[in-house]
């Protein structure tokens, strides 16, 4: 390997092996590679406008500043409230409504660690109230959130869309059955957590209590229908359902709920921010890596290697899918799309892999890997809110990550799957 080569490789892997940030850690070898093959140093930062100017990366901000503005302005909230009249009383009730209004917030931000932080700040106390251990009931807020990056409008999707070239309306749709199932498997895990801990159920919500809950959480309720229905009827575009969110959160939270005051506006976005800034730092960082990489032709080599003493597509998917959990658990999971994107792109290229079924199976791994221990983003985010230390939620999710890699499996082996919503 080249000199460059091997900035690029091994000299990326030993910053992060120091515990560089990742976007640092990306800007030193490339800035590094540059001077080391003499190439005109302003190719970084033209590499790095050249990262932001891609209209469906606009999705991003504005998702996670619809989220914020969702939890503050009190929809969250309604939509426990609409998941909990109609399951609190079966058994594992109240962990039911946990994954029923991550599932429907997810279809309203698109952000795993904003369906995290909304549902769980509410879910995890109400739990270990009712008898669950804070242990459990953290690892199903983290497993609940992580549905975000399946159920449409993903982020994630819109991610893999651009650095794909896919169209992220048909990837959007093609995480909608795997989204739906892996909520189904958590349900399932929370009636056996239930039925073996005897935990108490509720009594059943009256018809009385049904209808003020649906009441009380119509704005909540038509906001996934509003997005997800301006999209597929070709209203507008992903991005522009960002921003019609956005609207709609703050026109409900301010003159339907009545929490949302203008002074609220500043904090609200300043956290949005901060969250923005750490995914889009890396996507833009790591175009001028994307350059380099491909000029070394270190993807479609090692691609090509790779096809030609792995025969079997089966066998090829599976030690994809191993190598991106592993990776998973120690790295960022935008990252990896982000710095592995030319390689497995060309790996599926190779394999005559559908690039929507692929996009599915990357996304569901990112899914996975933002609840895997020990560095999985919303595992984070349920520690700071639950006040736990990562060994004891650790020990209560791995039933979790088992069921969601079933899920992978099923994504993987079974193209139709996904692919059964796609239009024809």
């Amino acid at each position: 390997m080249s000199s460059v080569a091997w900035l690029l490789s091994a000299g990326f892997g030993v910053l992060m092996l120091l515990g560089v940030p990742f976007a640092f850690a990306i800007g030193i070898v490339v800035a590094l590679s540059l001077l080391v093959a003499g190439i005109e140093p302003m190719l970084m930062p033209q590499s790095i406008l050249a990262g932001t100017q891609s209209f469906s990366l606009l999705a991003i901000p504005f998702f996670m500043l619809a989220g914020e503005l969702m939890t503050a302005g009190g929809l969250s909230a309604r939509l426990i409230k609409v998941a909990d009249v109609f399951v609190r009383h079966l058994t594992g009730g109240l962990g039911h409504v946990t994954v029923l209004a991550a599932a429907i917030f997810a279809a309203i931000s698109g952000s795993a660690p904003a369906t995290t932080a909304a549902i769980g700040a509410i879910m995890i106390p109400a739990m270990a109230a009712r008898g669950y251990s804070r242990g459990f009931a953290t690892a199903l807020a983290v497993s609940a959130g992580v549905l975000a990056p399946l159920i449409p409008p993903s982020i994630a999707f819109v991610i893999w869309g651009v650095i794909a070239e896919q169209s992220i309306s048909r990837l959007f749709s093609a995480g909608i059955l795997p989204g739906m199932v892996m909520a189904l498997g958590l349900m399932l895990i929370c009636w056996m957590h239930a039925k073996r801990h005897k935990i108490p159920t509720q009594k059943r919500a009256s018809l009385q209590e049904i209808r003020q809950a649906l009441r009380d959480g119509v704005w909540a309720l038509l906001a996934p229908v509003i997005v997800l229905g301006g999209i597929y009827g070709g209203v507008f575009t992903p991005t522009e359902a960002a921003v019609v969110s956005c609207v709609y959160a703050l026109f409900v939270g301010v003159v339907i709920e009545k929490r949302l005051k203008f002074a609220d506006l500043t904090p609200i976005v300043w956290r949005s921010l901060k969250i923005t800034a750490i995914v889009m730092s890396i996507v833009i960082f790591s175009a001028g890596f994307g350059i380099l990489i491909a000029q070394e032709q270190i993807a479609p080599k090692l691609a090509a290697w790779l096809t030609q003493n792995i025969h079997e597509k089966w066998l090829m998917l599976l030690i994809l899918n191993i190598a991106f959990f592993l990776l998973a658990a120690v790295m960022d999971e935008i990252a990896i799309m982000v710095v592995l994107g030319p390689l497995l792109i060309a790996i599926a290229n190779g394999f005559s892999i559908d690039p929507i079924h692929f996009g599915t199976i990357i996304v569901t791994n990112v899914a996975i890997g933002m609840a895997a221990p020990p560095i999985g983003y919303c595992l984070f985010v349920g520690m700071a809110i639950s006040g736990l230390k990562l060994s004891e939620v650790a020990s209560k999710i791995w039933p979790f990550i088992v069921m969601m890699f079933g899920v992978l499996m099923l994504v993987t082996y079974v193209p139709e799957f996904s692919l059964a919503l796609q239009a024809r």
